[in-house]
């Protein structure tokens, strides 16, 4: 899924049909989006993100407005499209009935959305609800055609593109880094008051997230269907004109957000206010999709040399819904008082560095369990209820 693993993992269906080969693009493309997610979250963890250098703290904004924010969840959502298009024909090609298969994802789709209510009483900052829920809906589009997809994903682009510009917006009209307005306070007084007040919270988030996943679902349904990530090779062509068009498109739309945020330029008007905001969120999902892109390149060379450092991105990217799970407790255990209490210590930049030190803490843990052979444990599960 997508961040979470929703390929299958390479087990033996329960048509016991020997599972073919895995794809290597898409497992690295899910085990390098765990430190894009990592360097998004960490920073809501952090009391005051320009506590740091500043020059350290601006650099790490410009980094965090051109790869990560509003980048890292289409690139997640892209490569969970796909992986739904991957299961439906692995099964499909297994002899099970498509309709059944549409009707498992769709069980899946609602467990992810039990597995997010649980996360949320953790964090906060829960994406596994959203993904399940919208996919649910979005199951029907595996039916259509390519064209279909393509012009489907490109109209859901405008009420994405404003339900995430909106908070854009109101970061900037305020003077504070996005990352501020979403910042997950410590849990404080009575547990269950706290819990009553997310829940909530987390349900209306379901609408707004939702629709902000939606299109690089469907742009993901529809690269699958072309198979860009399962034979990058063939595709190189495109693969690199997709790089090239969509990381320009994605620099150059952050630089408004980028020189708002570090208060270089100052909007002269609403409607220049608006502009930055909308362009910079536009212009990520376009980022977002191309990153994986890249990674594909990247797998083209990887799948010829091997080595240990692919093999551990690959078996990351097998158990990311895994480790995506174990992020959430590392960052309360670093960032909280009944931790390292690192949240009044750290700027943006050091919550960069934490994230990047999770994440390594994660390659290993994965490379381990692939060494061990043990899967993820929440994939494990996930699987036993969806395929009942």
């Amino acid at each position: 899924m997508w961040f979470i693993h929703l390929a299958e993992g390479g087990a033996v269906t329960a048509t016991a049909t020997l599972a073919p080969a895995r794809a290597l693009a898409p497992d690295l493309a899910r085990g390098a989006m765990l430190l894009a997610i990592a360097c998004a979250h960490a920073p809501l963890f952090v009391a005051a993100v320009d506590r740091g250098p500043a020059a350290a703290d601006g650099a790490a904004l410009a980094l965090y407005e051109v790869a990560v924010g509003n980048h890292a969840r289409p690139m997640f959502a892209f490569l969970f499209g796909y992986a739904l298009v991957q299961m439906l024909d692995r099964r499909t090609r297994g002899g099970d009935d498509p309709a059944g298969v549409r009707r498992m994802l769709r069980r899946r789709g609602g467990w992810l959305v039990v597995f997010g209510a649980v996360h949320t009483l953790v964090v906060p900052i829960d994406i596994l609800a959203v993904y399940g829920a919208v996919s649910v809906p979005l199951i029907a589009l595996l039916r259509v055609r390519r064209r279909t997809l393509l012009w489907t994903g490109f109209a859901l682009l405008v009420p994405a593109t404003l339900s995430v510009g909106m908070g854009t917006w109101t970061a900037m009209s305020q003077g504070v880094w996005t990352f501020e307005i979403g910042a997950v306070p410590p849990v404080t007084g009575d547990l269950a008051q706290v819990y009553a007040e997310r829940l909530p919270a987390w349900a209306f988030s379901l609408l707004f997230g939702g629709v902000a996943v939606a299109p690089p679902i469907v742009f993901g349904m529809w690269a699958a269907r072309l198979g860009v990530l399962d034979e990058p090779a063939r595709h190189r062509t495109l693969l690199i004109r997709a790089v090239v068009a969509t990381q320009a498109l994605s620099v150059a739309g952050a630089v408004p957000a980028i020189l708002v945020h570090l208060d270089v330029w100052t909007p002269a008007s609403a409607g220049a206010l608006w502009t930055a905001a909308l362009l910079q969120p536009l212009t990520g999902f376009f980022g977002g999709m191309g990153l994986a892109a890249a990674i594909a390149l990247a797998a083209i060379a990887a799948a010829r040399s091997g080595g240990r450092t692919t093999a551990a991105l690959q078996a990351l990217g097998q158990r990311s819904m895994t480790f995506y799970l174990f992020q959430s407790a590392a960052f309360l255990l670093v960032f909280r008082s009944y931790g390292l209490g690192l949240q009044d210590r750290l700027g943006l930049a050091g919550a960069f560095g934490v994230a990047a030190a999770v994440w390594a803490v994660s390659l290993a843990a994965a490379e381990a369990m692939r060494r061990a052979g043990r899967r993820g444990p929440a994939e494990v599960l996930l699987r036993r209820l969806s395929y009942r």
